[in-house]
């Protein structure tokens, strides 16, 4: 039996309804925000914030998101990011943050729109997944030219032309003065070095016998080796105890000669094989057993302990 008419039109509406009721159930709403929606120029970055918001348990699908390129002859997409987050009531909230770029030529200041997108977002559960699609609407911004179509006419061209801006006039004697200060610093901080290291002017002056005898053997060594170079090491050493007591300094001396300079008394033991080396190498003529008592580098190292003490005295 056929249904009446006015049956059968309740029906078909009801069916409509329903198709669209679960996207405008998942789907609460689209919001834009913008920092301004005129005064772009050509060349110039335009921002944009779409927020979506959708029934709890939806997230963002985010292959359906625009892609970066160009989206109108004058437009171009540089940036898509996107945000999910949750609001009070549990819903969804969806942040994409556009970044487009605004190639229009303008001869006046006039509006463009933008076009919109859709972006699909879904929720998955136990009885499959639900999508629905969320429209971000078109929106306009409004252009200026970069300068005027037609300006004043004048007679003389270069009356189009702007002065150049006036740079204020600096004093050049701060600078110059604290530069001075600093030259002068830096010069007495390396004279003072000079002084510690026994450099320059200050190579001969009394107090610092190790830090010669070091530089002496620093020179031995581009003109000697082996053996040679090592009784070099010796004599120098020699030569700083020599010079720093006044006298010469043998092995029998040792005891006296660290009383008269306690400062070097913590070195007492290598000074002591040293005294023993030396007397190998000179009186006994085995250099080989001498270096091997009180090898080179060790050699090298007690004079530079000993000079560091008398840096330090």
């Amino acid at each position: 039996m056929r249904a009446p008419p006015s049956a059968a039109l309740l029906v078909a509406v009801a069916a409509s309804l329903a198709a669209p009721l679960p996207a405008a159930a998942q789907v609460r709403g689209v919001e834009l925000r913008t920092p301004r929606a005129f005064g772009y120029f050509q060349g110039d970055l335009v921002q944009v914030q779409a927020e979506i918001r959708t029934d709890p348990g939806f997230s963002l699908q985010r292959p359906s998101l625009p892609k970066p390129g160009p989206v109108a002859y004058w437009l171009d997409l540089k940036e898509v990011r996107a945000e999910e987050g949750w609001a009070g009531d549990g819903s969804t909230v969806i942040r994409l943050h556009l970044t487009y770029q605004d190639f229009y030529v303008a001869l006046d200041a006039r509006t463009l729109e933008v076009p919109g997108f859709p972006v699909t977002v879904e929720s998955a559960g136990s009885n499959g997944s639900t999508t629905a699609v969320a429209q971000v609407p078109a929106w306009k911004i409004g252009v200026s030219p970069l300068r005027e179509v037609q300006p004043e006419r004048r007679d003389d061209p270069a009356e189009y032309l702007r002065p150049d801006g006036r740079a204020p006039r600096l004093d050049p004697q701060p600078a110059l003065a604290s530069a001075g200060i600093f030259l002068g610093l830096a010069v007495l901080a390396l004279l003072l070095l000079a002084y510690d290291r026994a450099w320059w002017i200050f190579r001969r002056r009394r107090g610092r016998p190790f830090a010669l005898a070091l530089k002496a053997l620093r020179r031995a060594r581009r003109r000697s080796e082996g053996e040679a170079l090592y009784r070099d090491a010796l004599l120098a050493l020699h030569r700083g105890l020599d010079e720093t007591d006044g006298r010469r300094v043998l092995a029998d001396d040792l005891p006296d000669f660290l009383a008269r300079h306690p400062g070097f008394r913590p070195q007492e033991s290598g000074l002591a094989t040293f005294f023993t080396a030396s007397r190998l190498a000179f009186f006994g003529r085995d250099t080989a057993g001498a270096s091997q008592r009180l090898p080179l580098p060790e050699v090298e190292g007690l004079l530079r302990r000993l000079g560091a003490v008398e840096r330090s005295a």
